[in-house]
């Protein structure tokens, strides 16, 4: 399968992602980067949108975005304040949590309310039906907000290794989709 002449960022969410997520396994199978942050388990979202905004500035060709789960909100909200949104020629964002929901504002404090503004790169927003960490109506109003394309995968949980979908190869043409056309030649 052809690799993206952009970099792709690899932006897990909370805890981070193990050695048996897509994201993972994509980092080992394709030489994805992964944007590693300070504290995976507490983390602060002006910290983690930092981090960001470094890794994205010292790459020197275009950026896509593999993100998963508070990634996903991390490119939002990083979006919505950099100067260097031009850097980034697209973005996968998966299983966005309903980070306002009581129970997950809860758990990760300080990332409510959601950027909701519509991203200035491609995007497609991938959702489960019964993700335990946000609605597909949820998801598909995100997907509205941001103007992002919405891919509905059914029932796969949290889209995460326990949903068993090894290198995810739909996910990584979804991806590749996102390639620019002048960059895909």
């Amino acid at each position: 399968m052809q690799v993206a002449p952009s970099i792709v960022l690899v932006l897990p969410g909370w805890q981070g992602s193990g050695p048996g997520h897509w994201q993972s396994r994509w980092e080992t199978r394709h030489g994805y980067q992964r944007v590693e942050q300070h504290d995976w388990l507490r983390p602060l979202r002006g910290d983690w949108t930092a981090r960001l905004e470094e890794v994205i500035l010292a790459q020197r060709r275009p950026v896509l975005v593999a993100a998963h789960s508070l990634g996903c909100i991390l490119t939002a909200w990083w979006a919505a304040h950099s100067r260097h949104t031009d850097r980034v020629a697209g973005a996968l964002l998966v299983a966005p949590p309903d980070i306002e929901r009581y129970d997950n504002r809860q758990q990760i404090p300080g990332w409510a309310p959601v950027a909701r503004q519509r991203l200035p790169f491609r995007s497609i927003l991938v959702a489960s039906s019964d993700d335990p960490f946000g609605s597909l109506e949820g998801a598909s109003r995100l997907a509205a907000d941001w103007g992002a394309d919405f891919v509905s995968l059914g029932p796969k949980g949290h889209i995460n290794a326990d949903s068993g979908l090894g290198d995810w190869e739909e996910g990584h043409v979804l991806l590749l989709s996102l390639v620019p056309a002048e960059d895909a030649a």
